[in-house]
């Protein structure tokens, strides 16, 4: 039987055991000190970063651990992982609420409570592929950015111990709108730290998550479809439980305005085409390379009778946003490789201007109220807030690929 988590292992991290078990091991009295007992909101936590952040907070036993995301589904299945994982500790005071963070019934909720000792944000559009057209780049902004202020103008209500928001590797010298959205959302969350700590991550490509190419592979494959990826993106990966054991060891060991991020370094670097290459050969087929999405699809239908040879179509990357490169920090920021033996930690990142701060959400909210607006107009406004915002447009989304 196939089994994901050692495929991982094997092939894409390369790693026996988490890069993380040596930090978690030395600080365990002072996660136990910072969890246990207290009460814990998750929003987003049905999905793949939020999940694994629920499953790394858990040992440390605290008492209340409310889940809030959108898909009802995915709730009621990381219900069902929790409690059929043997020895998982599962807290008294547990529930799940498929609901809006954003929505007047979550203000609700959250108020009843009296709010939460910890609260983890992972309720986020994470994909290049969100910023098509103007209508795409308006949902990403108002999740990533302008609906994210008005959870931390009801965090502040009752201000938590430890308020923590992934953010991403594309944040560094952004080239697409979800990096430099989340790059505004670092400066937005810093600009709360005042009345709360708060820290966030930014770390490289989830292993198989959900919505990711690498899982698009697996169900390619269930579905007996070619699978196609670009063969000159080299990405960082960590894995599932990496992914969760990043966000909690931030969370609660970092200071305020601290940004976390793996220490990996370019011979880790994975391309998408090699691990689809390697999945394949894994279960047993023999790539049979294809010049076009076409010719992949036509080829695919062989499989239907049985073949060992499975169509791949791998080529080079031409869409909006694809940044050549990976990186987690600029060279105008202070980072402390000292801290940690798994992970660097950007630090003295002062609070921002909040007047620049409201000019852009003034910025935005006027542009988007207005009846027809366009993606260069958003653009050029998050450019005149962020110098270093490179976009890169070629006119061509990631939908109009295999």
């Amino acid at each position: 039987m196939f089994n994901l988590e050692l495929f991982i292992s094997k092939y894409v991290t390369k790693r026996n055991e988490s890069m993380f078990i040596d930090d978690i091991n030395l600080y365990r009295n002072e996660l136990i000190t910072k969890i246990q007992g207290k009460s814990v909101l998750v929003i987003g936590g049905a999905g793949s970063i939020g999940s694994s952040f629920i499953k790394a907070l858990l040992p440390y036993k605290p008492r209340t651990l409310v889940v809030v995301d959108t898909n009802e589904n995915a709730l009621a299945e990381l219900t069902r992982d929790l409690r059929s994982t043997k020895d998982m500790y599962m807290p008294e005071d547990y529930i799940t609420y498929p609901m809006d963070f954003s929505s007047p019934v979550f203000k609700k909720m959250f108020r009843q409570r009296g709010g939460f000792d910890i609260v983890g944000n992972f309720s986020a559009h994470k994909h290049v592929r969100s910023e098509k057209d103007i209508y795409s780049v308006e949902a990403l902004l108002q999740n990533n950015v302008l609906h994210a202020k008005l959870l931390l103008d009801l965090l502040a209500e009752y201000p938590p111990e430890e308020y923590f928001c992934v953010s991403t590797d594309k944040a560094a010298n952004p080239v697409n709108v979800m990096g430099a959205s989340k790059r505004i959302m670092e400066d937005v969350i810093f600009s709360y730290s005042d009345k709360f700590p708060v820290k966030t991550a930014r770390f490289a490509n989830v292993a198989f998550s959900n919505g990711s190419l690498p899982a698009g592979f697996l169900s390619r494959i269930q579905k007996q479809q070619p699978l196609s990826a670009p063969s000159d993106v080299k990405r960082y990966f960590v894995s599932p439980e990496e992914s969760g054991q990043i966000c909690m060891l931030a969370c609660m060991l970092g200071n305020n305005r601290e940004i976390f991020f793996p220490r990996l370094d370019e011979a880790q670097m994975m391309t998408f085409d090699a691990i689809g290459t390697a999945l394949l050969e894994e279960q047993g087929y023999e790539v049979l390379k294809c010049s076009s999405d076409e010719e992949a699809i036509d080829k695919a239908e062989a499989l239907k009778g049985g073949s060992n040879m499975y169509p791949v179509h791998y080529s080079l990357s031409d869409t909006s946003g694809e940044k050549g490169y990976e990186e987690f920090y600029t060279e105008l920021e202070s980072v402390d490789f000292n801290r940690f033996k798994s992970l660097g930690v950007v630090t003295e990142k002062e609070i921002p201007n909040k007047t620049n701060i409201d000019e852009l959400f003034n910025r935005l909210n006027d542009v988007f109220n207005k009846e027809i607006t366009t993606k260069d107009e958003v653009v050029e406004i998050m450019m005149d807030y962020l110098p270093n915002f490179k976009h890169i447009e070629t006119g061509k989304s990631l939908d109009s690929k295999m």
